[in-house]
Formats: structure tokens, C-alpha cells, sequence
């Protein structure tokens, strides 16, 4: 790799991630042309997010805080019997759907993660192709969703679940993770407001988790790392992560979503059509 590919990549993984248009279906297509294979992609696939991961922190730093004291206070409410689910107030009842939403996850990806990746060495970008298409149905699912009324602190377990489950289907590169959880959140019912920060929010233990689990896979190969690289595409990623941030939630408000279910429906269709010349033509 290079500084140019390397911040190609990080410009991508920051608009894509929480863009709604899938930051691994891009990051592939893009590793398929650039000619990044194997070892290099797994460790960008492990970096940048940890990037995009820093933008949440900050843009949500204040509800994150919110959320970190409301752990501690847990323990103390409820070592002193003052614990009431009914009476939590919006960081603590975010953080309890953060942790069910993010329960369902942990099982599937352990298990059958590997039933959600591309094919392994065919070379082509069909998978993919697919994936975006199916990201595009759920952009105009959420799109044409009644306008929701649910706030932080009127969520359900069940909603949490839910939205739990949209996220597992995001294992599947092409398959937007913020598209997938937002449209989730809004088919119950929440407001876009909540249905934005609820999405940011659960895809920190989701990036968290799996970026550790795959990093050690990482260091554990004889891959030779190049921290400057490295440190140059997590910048670049951070800060034009906070950028799509910003972006997300000006456009939720306007109601453009199916600007993005336009554009992945014909990235989608395009994949698919150059993936099938390039068997051919092979």
C-alpha cells in the first residue's frame, strides 16, 4: 500500500461508514480495483473503523459520557436497592438498549460470520453487487416509514431487539450498517432524531468488538506494519467520519434517504453487470 491508497480508503471508510451506504461493500470494490488482497485488507478493514469509531466519540461525546456514568450508577442503584426500569432517565435506558441490541449480535457473528462474507478468492465483486441492492430496498423502506414519535427513554426492549437483529444482517459486505439500524429503528417507530444516535451509538461495540477480534488476527500474521500509514488512514477516517456525521443528520431531517437507496440501487447494479463480464471475459 501506499499514503494515496491509504487515504482513499480512509475518506471512504469515514463517508460510507455512517453514510448509509455500506463502508465494507465500498472498501471491497475499492480493494478489488486497487489491487489491495488478504493480509492488507484485513488490517485496513481493522483501522479505519477504529477511525470512524473516534468521530462517534466525539460527535456523541456528550450522550457516550452520559451513558459511561449511568454504568457506574447502575452497580450503586442497585447495591442500595434504588434500581427502577421504570424510572431511568434517556442515557441510562440508551445504554440497556445498546447492550440487548448489541447481545444479538455477539452469537451470530461468532457462529456463522462466515457464512456472511464474500466468496474468498473469486475475484469478483457480484457479492457485493447484491448486497448494495438490498441496501437500496431498506434505504426506500425507511424513507416511505410514518413519522415516528419514540425518543430515547419511550424505547422498548423489544424495539432494541429489532434493531438488533437489522444489524446482524450487516455482516454482509455491501449491507449498510447505519442504513440497516436507522431503517430498523424507524419501522418502530422511533423518531429519525433517535433512530440516527441510536444507530452511531450501537456501532461502537459493534466496530469495537470485532476490530479486536480481527486485529489479533492481524498482529499475529507476518504482515509487516507500517504505523505511519496506518496513523495517516485512522486521521483521515476520524475526521471525515465526523464530516458524514453531520451530513446524516441534516439529511434525515430533509427526508433525502432515497437519494442513497438511488445510488446504491444502480452502484449495486452496476457491480453485478461488471462482475458477470469480468467471469466472461476471464
Amino acid at each position: 500500500m501506499n499514503y494515496l491508497v491509504i487515504v482513499l480508503q480512509g475518506i471512504l471508510q469515514g463517508l460510507t461508514e455512517f453514510l448509509p451506504v455500506s463502508s465494507s461493500g465500498h472498501l471491497s470494490v475499492f480493494g478489488h480495483f486497487a489491487g489491495v488482497r488478504g493480509e492488507e485488507s484485513l488490517l485496513i478493514m481493522v483501522v479505519l473503523p477504529l477511525g470512524t469509531l473516534a468521530a462517534v466519540f466525539i460527535a456523541f461525546r456528550e450522550i457516550i459520557l452520559g451513558m459511561i456514568k449511568e454504568f457506574f450508577l447502575v452497580f450503586a442503584d442497585i447495591f442500595t436497592a434504588k434500581f427502577k426500569w421504570s424510572k431511568m432517565n434517556d442515557n441510562r435506558k440508551m445504554l440497556f438498549m445498546t447492550v440487548f441490541a448489541t447481545l444479538i449480535l455477539v452469537p451470530v457473528y461468532l457462529f456463522f460470520k462466515d457464512y456472511f462474507t464474500a466468496p474468498e478468492g473469486d475475484g469478483d465483486i457480484i457479492f457485493e453487487g447484491i448486497a448494495f441492492i438490498f441496501t437500496a430496498i431498506l434505504l426506500f423502506i425507511s424513507d416511505a416509514c410514518v413519522k415516528g414519535y419514540k425518543t430515547g427513554k419511550d424505547m422498548k426492549i423489544a424495539d432494541a431487539l429489532i434493531i438488533g437483529l437489522f444489524q446482524c444482517i450487516t455482516l454482509f459486505p455491501g449491507v449498510s450498517r447505519s442504513g440497516s439500524t436507522i431503517t430498523g429503528g424507524l419501522l418502530c417507530g422511533l423518531t429519525k432524531q433517535t433512530a440516527v444516535a441510536f444507530s452511531f451509538i450501537l456501532a461502537i461495540p459493534a466496530i469495537l468488538g470485532g476490530g479486536l477480534l480481527e486485529l489479533r488476527s492481524a498482529l499475529q500474521s507476518d504482515l509487516q506494519l507500517n504505523y505511519a500509514e496506518l496513523g495517516v488512514g485512522f486521521a483521515v477516517a476520524a475526521v471525515t467520519g465526523l464530516f458524514a456525521i453531520k451530513l446524516v443528520q441534516i439529511i434525515v431531517k430533509k427526508e433525502k434517504f432515497k437519494i442513497f437507496g438511488i445510488y446504491t440501487a444502480i452502484l449495486g447494479a452496476l457491480c453485478i453487470v461488471w462482475g458477470v463480464l469480468d467471469i466472461v471475459v476471464r
